[in-house]
């Protein structure tokens, strides 16, 4: 059996090409594939050729956060054809030091699909047909479209970051950065009960779907940048910030922005970049890292297919994937698009 699939060669060499699938094993199912979105790393590996220390090696199929169909279930697996799943692509080793002291989320040989980081590359998931253990596959609604089903892995890693908040019922926050990940942060502190969300970005059209989610008040920092600096008075005014961005000023004023012993939660991923150490030291914050998911992909899924977190406002495009290479290009347009996802 061939299927269709998108593979990067190298920075900007995106070609969709015809490969095998592999043959149906126990505890498998066959899929075939619904909708898949273009993340932030993906992005890089395709304008970049990397991100900090990883980098394209060797060809790669990207594409993490994705939904299908069930096709063909293997022996053992009770899943019906037909039935829509959101795709789990983390695959923790489950016996590594980590993995067996309930930390799975830093084991020591994670296999990630369409990730670079490791050699060989773990293959992704823009391909039309995808075999994959059935336990990575998590069941959707009835009512659920196959583009709400691929913002589950996004909406996971905002989960995992609002969990190292901790308490945010009651609370103010700030997010930096109204991309996806930042759209779904807003809607992740949402859900926990924050009193109060304001969102930042350069982009009047990212601001917009950051209200749609449910931010309480948006600033444009490239237009507006003193609109901020009324929130650094009396040392800081927000008790929990999301970093989405990644962007150096951003993390700088929200450092001024967030009051004495409150949170900064780094969502956004880049290189090494200089930050205020006296003012984390004199304010006494606290700094916590996140990454990826565990548990969270199945609350997302939940959540996701009750509606109780709505996902659909993050959905911009949706292009076939013999369009590959025109939705990276989308996908790079913060003033167009927000989720550009790849149809099968």
């Amino acid at each position: 059996m061939q299927t269709r699939l998108a593979r990067l060669y190298q920075k900007g060499d995106l070609r969709v090409e015809m490969d095998t699938v592999p043959a149906l094993g126990p505890g498998e199912v066959l899929l075939k594939m619904a909708a898949a979105g273009i993340c932030g790393s993906d992005l890089h590996y395709y304008q970049d050729g990397g991100f900090g220390p990883v980098r394209v090696r060797e060809p790669i199929i990207p594409g993490h956060e994705a939904s299908g169909r069930v096709n063909q279930a293997g022996e053992g697996v009770d899943l019906k054809a037909g039935t829509l799943v959101a795709v789990n692509p983390s695959q923790p080793c489950g016996h590594c030091e980590y993995c067996v002291t309930g930390l799975p989320i830093h084991c020591l040989d994670m296999r990630f699909m369409g990730s670079a980081m490791r050699l060989p590359h773990e293959q992704g998931m823009f391909r039309e047909w995808l075999v994959v253990p059935a336990r990575q596959c998590f069941e959707m609604g009835a009512e659920t479209t196959a583009a709400e089903a691929a913002c589950t892995e996004p909406l996971a890693v905002c989960l995992h970051a609002a969990s190292r908040a901790g308490e945010i019922s009651g609370k103010g926050a700030l997010v930096t950065g109204a991309g996806p990940i930042g759209c779904l942060m807003v809607a992740a502190a949402r859900y926990h009960g924050a009193a109060e969300i304001v969102v930042t970005d350069l982009a009047d059209a990212a601001l917009e779907r950051a209200k749609a989610m449910g931010a309480n008040r948006t600033i444009n920092v490239s237009g507006d940048a003193a609109a901020l600096g009324k929130f650094e008075a009396g040392k800081g005014y927000f008790d929990l910030v999301f970093e989405c961005s990644a962007a150096a000023p951003a993390i700088r004023s929200a450092i001024a922005a967030i009051r004495p012993r409150g949170t900064l939660v780094q969502v956004g991923v880049t290189g090494e970049i200089p930050v205020p150490l006296n003012v984390i030291v004199s304010k006494e914050l606290h700094i916590h890292g996140t990454q990826r998911f565990h548990e969270e992909f199945a609350t997302a899924a939940r959540l996701i297919a009750s509606r109780k977190i709505d996902v659909r406002p993050i959905i911009s495009h949706s292009l076939p994937l013999e369009e590959a290479a025109a939705a990276f290009t989308l996908a790079g347009d913060r003033t167009a698009a927000c989720k550009v996802q790849l149809t099968f």
